[in-house]
Parts: structure tokens; C-alpha cells; sequence
């Protein structure tokens, strides 16, 4: 099997890999995302993607590289990760009550060949109407920092949500079933390379 790459050093995104028993490196990306980019959500999430995939392409000679990125959106307006407790707070007041999209862009490059896949998952979630004390509370937790929107599914925000519509694991930042799909288009088989 080619050596895969997850050009990432999120926690979550490297657990979920270890979760379907993929064997994998890491070198992290050093792209900057830019959120401020006037783009469709759906084609700046695979944008975002690709640049961190292309970032990680030039530090290594072989192998597929994979990158991902992870976005909420509300009535088409973007929701990166804030940048302060407040910024935090007015997202969340935001989504209260409300559906929003949960889009991951997944980016595959072989390096030695060039070939490059982007697709992005979306999934949609809705979440109760939040007290502000819940609100408060789910701050002080700190579980708002570095994540899209201003919450994780996996922690304590999954107590906002009273139901999705989509893959689960997309919403958490590496859809895994869109992964293997990817992955075969690169003649890399997850079955068959357990039984072998």
C-alpha cells in the first residue's frame, strides 16, 4: 500500500484514522487559512483543503497525502473557530434553535504523480434552543477553542443538538466513508489491505 499522510496535527482527525486501523504519518500542514475568501462555502471548504494538502506535498517525496478542513455554515454565512470567548458566544447565539451545515473539505494528492482529488461532505445540525447559562457554562469548559463553529459533537455540545442529518464523523473532521471512497480512486482498497 502507498504510505498515506495526514497533513494535520489535530488530535481528532489522527484518532479517527487509527479508528478504521489505517496505517499513517504525519507532517503537518503549514498553510494559513484565509475564512475571509469570497467564496461559496462548499467551494472554499475544499479550497482550504487543498491548500494545506498542497503545503504538505512539498516537504515529502512520496506517498498520498491527505488534509482535510472543517466548516460551519448558517443561512450561507461562514462560521470559522473564534478567536475569543466572545466571538464564541455570538456563534453559538447564532445557531441556537437553528440548522446549520457542517461542511469538511477532504483534499488526496499523490505525490509522485500529481493527481489530486477535493470533494467536501456536508451534513446538516440542528441544534435546540440554548440557555445562556448553557451557554456560559460550555465556554468556561473551554471546549470552544480551535473548533469550527464554536462547538465539537464528540464533547459537550453534543448536548445542543437535537438531531443531524449527514456522517457523523464528517461533522467531527474526517469523513470516513467519503475517505475510503477517495482512497479507491487511488487504487488504495482499506478491505483488501487488512486481509492481506
Amino acid at each position: 500500500m502507498k504510505n498515506l499522510i495526514l497533513g494535520s496535527t489535530s488530535p481528532r482527525r489522527k484518532a479517527l484514522l487509527e479508528l478504521i486501523n489505517l496505517p499513517f504519518d504525519i507532517v503537518p500542514s503549514e498553510y494559513e487559512e484565509d475564512m475571509t475568501l469570497d467564496m461559496p462555502p462548499k467551494e472554499l471548504v475544499q479550497h482550504l483543503s487543498k491548500g494545506k494538502a498542497d503545503s504538505v506535498v512539498k516537504k515529502v517525496e512520496k506517498g498520498i497525502v491527505i488534509a482535510a478542513d472543517t466548516i460551519v455554515a448558517l443561512n450561507g454565512k461562514v462560521m470559522g473557530k473564534p478567536k475569543s470567548d466572545e466571538e464564541a458566544r455570538k456563534m453559538l447565539q447564532e445557531l441556537s434553535g437553528n440548522t446549520h451545515e457542517v461542511m469538511t473539505g477532504l483534499t488526496l494528492i499523490d505525490v509522485e504523480s500529481g493527481r489530486s482529488l477535493s470533494r467536501a461532505n456536508i451534513s446538516k445540525v440542528t441544534f435546540k434552543t440554548i440557555p445562556e447559562h448553557e451557554i456560559d457554562a460550555y465556554i468556561a469548559s473551554g471546549n470552544t477553542r480551535n473548533r469550527a463553529g464554536a462547538y465539537g459533537i464528540q464533547d459537550l455540545g453534543s448536548l445542543f443538538i437535537s438531531g443531524i442529518e449527514g456522517d457523523y464523523y464528517g461533522i467531527m473532521g474526517m469523513p470516513l466513508y467519503e475517505l475510503m471512497n477517495m482512497l479507491k480512486e487511488f487504487d488504495v482498497d482499506i478491505w483488501k489491505e487488512m486481509i492481506t
